[in-house]
């Protein structure tokens, strides 16, 4: 008997599928309850707007207010993550210290954290009579209910999500090509700029994004902390959690405003790992 005949491909076995997942039939109705589960309530949502008036809803002053400022503070934030998320993530993948596993576990504790919990330990931190607050008060810097909160809020639970990402990344990549530009003789500044960053570039990007999504969509840390001024510290979810009570139609057009940002904000990311997964 031949080796094809005692070891037919794995098309044959399938009745010719290429696509075969391997997945029991039975386990599609768990995932379709699932994915429905997300879903209606954005359908209701949807279903429930006014739709004569979502313009109208979304242009109104205070909404676009809460929303420049949104999309302002998450942008600085997301710059804050990559200026302390790439070297933390980089730190923690790349080398071996004392207490390296406790290290992650406490920047990664906001993950886990509720969000007002964070707000009380940024307030207790930065506040006038904080930890810090009471020096960077004399020295002329207030912090707390202001739009620097806002973004140190959203800093604060969206640094994670970057860390986690990139040291996933890292250990994906490896260090081999690092090594060899080491063993050429360049410099570890000169392997980081040249090898480790271009590596890291998808990514990077992808960590980057979700970032930028999680800083956006911050509310607990950010009330606790920052308060909630109009066109200071009042981002959109916070007017959209003003607005359920005195417009509940403002409060679900704003809402939808959100979940079309994040469906972006996934649609690029997914676009980004397909195309890290290409190049590796």
């Amino acid at each position: 008997m031949s080796t094809t005949e005692a070891n037919p491909a794995p098309a044959s076995r399938t009745g010719g599928r290429a696509d075969y997942s391997g997945l029991p039939r039975w386990l599609y109705v768990p995932a379709a309850a699932g994915a429905l589960f997300v879903l209606l309530p954005l359908v209701a949502m949807v279903l429930r707007m006014d739709w004569t008036r979502f313009g109208e809803l979304i242009t109104s002053e205070s909404s676009v207010a809460a929303l420049e400022l949104s999309l302002r503070t998450s942008v600085s934030a997301t710059l804050a993550c990559l200026v302390l998320g790439v070297p933390l993530a980089l730190a923690l993948a790349r080398r071996h210290f004392p207490g390296r596993d406790l290290v992650r576990s406490i920047v990664l504790l906001p993950l886990v954290l509720p969000p007002v919990v964070g707000g009380i330990a940024l307030l207790y931190t930065f506040g006038r009579r904080g930890l810090l607050g009471g020096t960077l008060d004399v020295l002329g810097i207030p912090v707390a209910f202001t739009t620097t909160a806002v973004v140190i809020a959203q800093t604060f639970v969206a640094l994670p999500f970057l860390v986690v990402s990139l040291e996933g990344t890292l250990r994906t990549v490896g260090q081999r090509y690092e090594l060899v530009a080491a063993t050429l003789g360049a410099r570890p500044s000169t392997v980081l700029r040249r090898v480790t960053l271009p590596l890291l570039l998808p990514g990077l990007a992808s960590a980057t994004v979700l970032s930028f999504a999680r800083a956006l969509g911050e509310f607990g840390a950010t009330v606790t902390f920052a308060g909630s001024l109009q066109g200071v510290t009042r981002t959109l979810p916070l007017e959209i959690y003003l607005q359920r009570v005195d417009d509940p139609d403002a409060a679900i057009a704003l809402s939808l405003v959100l979940v079309g940002v994040a469906v972006v904000v996934m649609l690029v990311t997914n676009r980004i790992s397909q195309r890290a997964l290409t190049w590796a």
